[in-house]
């Protein structure tokens, strides 16, 4: 049931970045021109996002548990440390120079779109690369 669920969820977040335009690179890379063609109607698709997100939690840790799973995964660390800043600077770099982030990078290679044949592998080469070197250092 938890694949289906799963599933559903992912073919429902592909949809909304197909139909908000997150998975064109012209369009975020637009976005983040903030000096040239810059377009801000994806300010509108995150603002909705947090939004609905901020509502959504809410509601879920009112709960005990979640539907589908024994206990909530609550980040307990407050820390600031150099993984904290390096690793949201580099996700950054690599959105602004490619206008993919993870989810619509799947959700364009689905589409077809140029540059994905490319971003797609070289992402996944990197998320490995990171877990690799994380369990190398502790």
């Amino acid at each position: 049931m938890s694949v289906l669920v799963n599933l559903g969820l992912g073919l429902l977040f592909g949809i909304g970045l197909v139909v908000s335009g997150m998975s064109d690179p012209a369009k975020v890379l637009n976005f983040l021109d903030l000096f040239g063609t810059f377009d801000p109607s994806l300010a509108f698709v995150m603002g909705g996002a947090v939004l609905v997100a901020f509502i959504g939690f809410r509601l879920a840790l009112r709960r005990e548990a979640p539907l589908m799973a024994p206990r909530f995964q609550i980040p307990t660390r407050r820390d600031i440390d150099a993984r904290l800043i390096v690793g949201p600077a580099l996700f950054g770099i690599g959105w602004g120079l490619g206008g993919f982030c993870p989810g619509p990078a799947f959700t364009a290679l689905g589409l077809g779109a140029a540059g994905t044949l490319v971003f797609v592998p070289a992402m996944l080469a990197g998320m490995w690369s990171a877990r690799h070197l994380a369990e190398r250092t502790g």
